[in-house]
């Protein structure tokens, strides 16, 4: 099965880069990617597969039936959205729209699930079950797996696979992770509340903007000193709002940012040492203060079963020499971790760095991938999920 897949990827090897190049050209903001799902929805159904649209908005998910009785179903999702960056790459075909770039390599993913079921579909009739094709929208904004999820996408679904770049991971090369993939990402927003007064008489105020400031300096020292090293975690205010004028003390801070974690147990005890930390500073000089801790998306736990699966299945295709094996997560995000609640899944890392010349990391306006990386993500997948079948 193997050698199938490889023979059929390398005769698809300029159709998945033409794939690729037109979904760089034309990326779409989340939750405006109309013209990718219909450009998505017309090579699958190219292959043969059956098509629905405007799932989770502007999702589009097909379905693959296998020719044996095995009523196990394995989902493969993948993104398509970009994000509003203005590219500077510099390529032939680089992004036509102003302001908007697959950054963070989304037309990579969209063309390796598309491979997937280019080859697959070939394949069908040594397929023991059915494989639902996912292409979820507005993965960037965190909002396109719920939607998709919505729309009811994980039904009878019992194991899921994903893709994700990576630009540190030489092109060609397959990453692998057990356990913690990616971190919990949660919104943060204080707002602290003293009462206005003149600049030059400051013991007559409550200064919102000095408090605010012992706020943002001790949560940063507390985590350092209240929680386990050994399971991290990140606050990083991003934006502050308030004072109306150089000479007015200000009556009002609004703080903004992002709290990142790996461990389920301390995501659960955040939001109230962080309501602790900063009650103990605004209390004594007077200010009030309002705190909304809105839960992002959870940790990537991949499971270790289909972690197996996906690692021997990369072994065998291309070598141990181009598997790495993960020692370390990452503190970004993947709303991949929603589908994780319905059933188990993994995700693996495709290596896209080039070997000679700069390698940009992702969201970086000059970001661009070694499309060597394409063939191996294809074939990867296609294999990892033909494996799933005979996995118990």
């Amino acid at each position: 099965m193997l050698s199938q897949i490889k023979d059929i990827a390398v005769a698809l090897a300029p159709r998945l880069i033409e794939i690729r190049r037109h979904l760089h050209s034309h990326p779409e903001l989340s939750g405006q990617e109309y013209q990718t799902a219909a450009y998505v929805s017309g090579v699958l159904s190219s292959c043969g597969l059956r098509v629905q649209e405007l799932v989770g908005k502007t999702g589009v998910v097909a379905e693959l039936a296998g020719s044996g009785e095995d009523l196990r179903l394995l989902a493969v999702r993948t993104d398509m959205d970009a994000l509003p960056i203005q590219e500077r790459t510099g390529l032939d075909f680089a992004s036509h729209q102003p302001g908007i770039m697959h950054a963070c390599g989304h037309d990579v993913h969209t063309t390796v699930g598309l491979g997937t079921a280019m080859i697959l579909s070939q394949l069908s009739e040594k397929l023991p079950g059915t494989i639902r094709f996912l292409f979820q929208p507005a993965e960037e904004t965190a909002q396109g797996a719920r939607w998709m999820i919505r729309d009811n996408v994980m039904d009878k679904v019992n194991a899921v696979l994903g893709v994700h770049v990576f630009p540190t991971i030489p092109g060609g090369s397959v990453g692998i992770r057990y356990g913690a993939l990616t971190a919990a990402a949660d919104d943060l927003e204080i707002v602290i509340t003293g009462e206005s007064g003149h600049g030059a008489r400051p013991h007559e105020a409550i200064d919102a903007i000095w408090i605010a400031s012992q706020v943002i300096t001790t949560l940063q020292q507390a985590i350092s000193r209240t929680h386990n090293p050994l399971r991290p975690v990140v606050l990083t205010i991003g934006q502050i709002q308030g004072g109306r004028a150089p000479n007015v003390i200000a009556d009002q801070v609004r703080l903004l940012g992002t709290v990142r974690s790996l461990h389920p147990e301390t995501s659960a005890a955040l939001p109230n040492w962080i309501d602790s930390i900063v009650a103990s500073i605004c209390q004594p000089y007077g200010a009030k203060y309002s705190l909304n801790y809105r839960r992002g998306v959870p940790s990537v736990q991949n499971d270790p079963a289909l972690t197996q699966i996906v690692e021997s299945a990369a072994e065998e295709a291309w070598g141990c020499d181009r598997v790495e094996i993960l020692l370390e997560p990452s503190l970004g995000a993947e709303d991949f971790s929603l589908y994780l609640e319905h059933a188990p899944g993994t995700m693996f890392r495709l290596g896209v760095a080039f070997p000679d010349q700069p390698n940009y990391p992702l969201h970086h306006p000059q970001f661009h991938v070694n499309e060597n990386a394409i063939i191996t993500g294809v074939v990867t997948m296609a294999y990892s999920a033909y494996k799933y079948w005979f996995h118990r």
